[in-house]
């Protein structure tokens, strides 16, 4: 019997689809009809039609969205937030949508293998930068000089009075803002560099091309298994409200993340994988 590496793929493929086209009709002369010619090829091809079969299978075998638990970090550790909030933004513009923990520790993504993938790869290239960033902008003692508006309650007269006034920025203050406006940079660049790569891949005239179709079958499929997975209650809001203003480390975070180093872009290519399985009631909305 010849081994499947000497015989042509393409009469590996006939025989395969005369297969297939013979276990999916519910007709049975025609079923009879198509495994008859099949096994003709097969015979004179002397080919196993066992061979075929799984080689139009491993053709065919399509991609499916998978979730998979991404670890941000340990309860109680500062800025976790702003950890999601840098993951989240790169998961955006990775197809890959994400479920966050009620205690930003860790983040349930949904999508295809390789797509979260490439955002955990660019996720633990980032995050380095941040921190660093973060660290360098602090231990600048730059952030002293600024100060942010608080609302102050004083008594007069034996009434409650409020009144503004300018205080320092606290260290914690500063490098939240700082890491905010790194990772809201983060992402501008790279659904900046996604709608470069799909407009490249489906040019405005060929909307209708096969690779259009493509996009937007991925997209129904994704849409299709978080719906049908996510137990989310509610959406994440990300640090803000955690956070005070202060503009001054929001512009050096903002500096900070258009000089971060990509590493790589966006990938739409067409992963595949299993699914991880999550606890139930373990996140509080979604992102």
């Amino acid at each position: 019997m010849t081994s499947q590496n000497q015989v042509p793929e393409r009469m590996l493929t006939r025989i395969g689809g005369l297969l297939r086209q013979a276990e999916s009709t519910d007709n049975e002369h025609e079923a009879e009809a198509f495994l008859a010619a099949a096994q003709r090829l097969a015979t004179t091809s002397s080919i196993d039609l066992a061979v075929a079969r799984a080689h139009i299978a491993g053709r065919e075998r399509r991609p499916t969205p998978i979730q998979r638990v991404i670890p941000i970090g340990e309860p109680g550790k500062r800025g976790l937030r702003t950890y999601v909030q840098l993951f989240v933004a790169i998961a955006c513009a990775n197809d890959v949508r994400c479920d966050v923990a009620r205690t930003s520790t860790s983040v349930y993504a949904y999508g295809f293998d390789s797509d979260i993938d490439t955002c955990e790869a660019l996720y633990a290239s980032l995050l380095v930068q941040m921190v660093r960033a973060s660290d360098q902008y602090i231990k600048s003692g730059q952030y002293r000089s600024a100060t942010v508006e608080k609302v102050v309650t004083e008594r007069r007269w034996g009434h409650r009075v409020q009144r503004r006034v300018e205080a320092p920025v606290a260290g914690v203050t500063a490098r939240l803002n700082f890491q905010m406006a790194f990772a809201a940079r983060i992402g501008q660049r790279l659904a900046a560099v996604k709608a470069e790569v799909e407009a490249e891949a489906v040019p405005e005239q060929s909307a209708s091309s096969g690779t259009a179709l493509a996009l937007r079958n991925k997209e129904i499929e994704l849409t299709d298994f978080y719906t049908q997975n996510s137990e989310a209650r509610g959406t994440w809001r990300g640090p803000q409200a955690s956070a005070g203003h202060s503009a001054a480390a929001r512009r050096a975070g903002d500096r900070a993340g258009k000089a971060a180093r990509l590493g790589t872009s966006p990938e739409l290519g067409a992963p595949r994988g299993q699914l991880t399985r999550k606890p139930r009631g373990a996140d509080d909305g979604s992102a």
